[in-house]
Order: structure tokens, then C-alpha cells, then sequence
């Protein structure tokens, strides 16, 4: 199932506004994968670092995402070094790494790892009901609220229906092998997920006909921008332009 370890907290970014935080998120993610410079990139990741310590995420969890993404960003530096033009740094023998290539790998890991700790501060300290909701008054176009409110349901329905027949497989004496019976029963047991998952989608779809859904999203919550949103919507602002003062002149 989909676990939401950090939209549980008693920071005052997990009681802040979710309007606030999404604006803040998107608007400083946008500016620095535009960015062509390192030194924007490295004052927001020292800002997301602020952020995730003032949240008080929980360490385990961080720790997994984070490695996750430095992961990939791990094979950038395998790689785009030895293949990016310029003037050779140092070599392994044929293999040589350019200043260009160290610098754009640099200027990647800065920007992943900033904008990674920036969305685990502001977006993943709200469930995703909440984000949907944000995301709607927002006026984020309905379809896309409701594609990413039943793709993060729907994620959760596979996930379980893919783990009881798995189990009910192995309850049966099923186990993993390198053989064509394998292959068949995996390949069985991916079609029968597909099947279900299609099922609960059709009875989602007469249970929300029922409740008289009309294409539209409704909901009672509501939510109120205090003086702690304002000023973070403020300082963010002023960061951002910050930012972006700081592209354009390429400091």
C-alpha cells in the first residue's frame, strides 16, 4: 500500500494551509529546473534542508526517498562526464571527463536533491485528499484533480488485489523459479490483477452514479489562510525572485 510517513506531524508545515505550500513547491520547482547556474540550486537546497529539519520528518523514510533519487543521479555521473564536450579534467584510460560534464552533473544533483527536499517539506506533509482538494482550489483543471486522485486510489486497489493473489499463490505451494510455469502463472496472475482492477474500477464508477456524481469535485472541508500562509507564501515569493535574479545574472 501507499504509505504517507511525513503528512502526519504536529510542524507547522503539516498544519499549514495546502494552497500555500503547492504555490510555494511548483513555483520554486519551476524556477530552478530552468536554472543554468549551480548557485541558485545550492541556496534552495539549503533552504529545503531548513524546511525538512523544521517539518521533523521522520528519519527512516527520508533517508530511503532520498537514496532512491541519488540513485539515478548516481548513473549521471557514470556517464555524462565521459560524453559531454569539453576540456578533459582527468581520464580512465581511453575514458575522459570534461569540466562541462562535471559541471552539468553538478548542477543536476543540486537541482534534484533541492527540488526532492523542497516538495518533502511543503507537498508530502499533506495527504493526497488534501493536495486534490488544494490542487482544485487552485483552479487546476478537474480532470487532471481527478486523474491524480483516483491514479493515487486506484495505485493502492492494484497493490492490494496484486498482493492476495500472490498469497493466495504461495498458500498453494507457488514458488518463484526460472521456468516456463513460473512465467505462465506470473503472466496469469498480472492478467487476473488487470481483470480486478478493471472491476473495482466499473463499481467505483456506479457507486459515485449512485451518490448522484455529476463530473464535478465537491467537497466540505474547507481551508483558511492564516498569517503563518501569508508569510510563507511571502518568503517564498521573495526567494523565488531571488532566484531568479540570481539566473539572469548568472551569478
Amino acid at each position: 500500500m501507499i504509505d504517507e510517513p511525513f503528512a502526519s506531524g504536529g510542524s507547522f508545515l503539516h498544519r499549514a494551509d495546502p494552497r500555500a505550500k503547492l504555490s510555494a513547491a511548483a513555483a520554486l520547482s519551476c524556477i530552478l529546473a530552468a536554472s543554468p547556474v549551480s548557485s541558485a540550486p545550492a541556496l534552495a537546497l539549503a533552504a529545503g534542508a531548513l524546511l525538512t529539519a523544521w517539518a521533523r520528518l521522520p528519519l527512516g523514510p527520508f533517508l530511503r526517498r532520498m537514496a532512491t533519487v541519488n540513485l539515478f543521479v548516481a548513473f549521471l555521473w557514470l556517464f555524462l562526464p565521459f560524453g559531454t564536450p569539453g576540456a578533459a579534467v582527468w581520464s580512465l584510460g581511453p575514458l575522459a571527463a570534461t569540466d562541462r560534464g562535471l559541471a552539468l552533473c553538478l548542477l543536476i544533483t543540486l537541482k534534484t536533491n533541492a527540488i526532492m527536499l523542497l516538495f518533502l517539506a511543503l507537498v508530502a506533509t499533506s495527504d493526497a485528499a488534501s493536495l486534490g482538494q488544494a490542487m482544485h482550489r487552485l483552479r487546476v483543471p478537474e480532470k487532471l484533480v481527478f486523474l491524480f486522485l483516483f491514479t493515487y486510489r486506484f495505485i493502492n486497489v492494484i497493490h492490494g488485489e496484486y498482493q492476495r493473489l500472490m498469497t493466495a499463490a504461495r498458500l498453494r505451494g507457488f514458488t518463484p523459479r526460472t521456468s516456463m510455469h513460473t512465467y505462465r502463472t506470473l503472466a496469469s496472475l498480472l492478467a487476473l490483477v488487470l481483470l480486478s482492477a478493471m472491476h473495482r474500477a466499473e463499481m467505483t464508477r456506479r457507486a459515485m452514479l449512485l451518490r448522484c456524481f455529476a463530473g464535478r469535485f465537491t467537497t466540505l472541508r474547507r481551508f483558511r489562510m492564516g498569517a503563518g500562509e501569508y508569510a510563507l507564501l511571502g518568503l517564498g515569493g521573495v526567494f523565488a525572485l531571488g532566484l531568479a535574479v540570481l539566473e539572469v545574472l548568472h551569478v
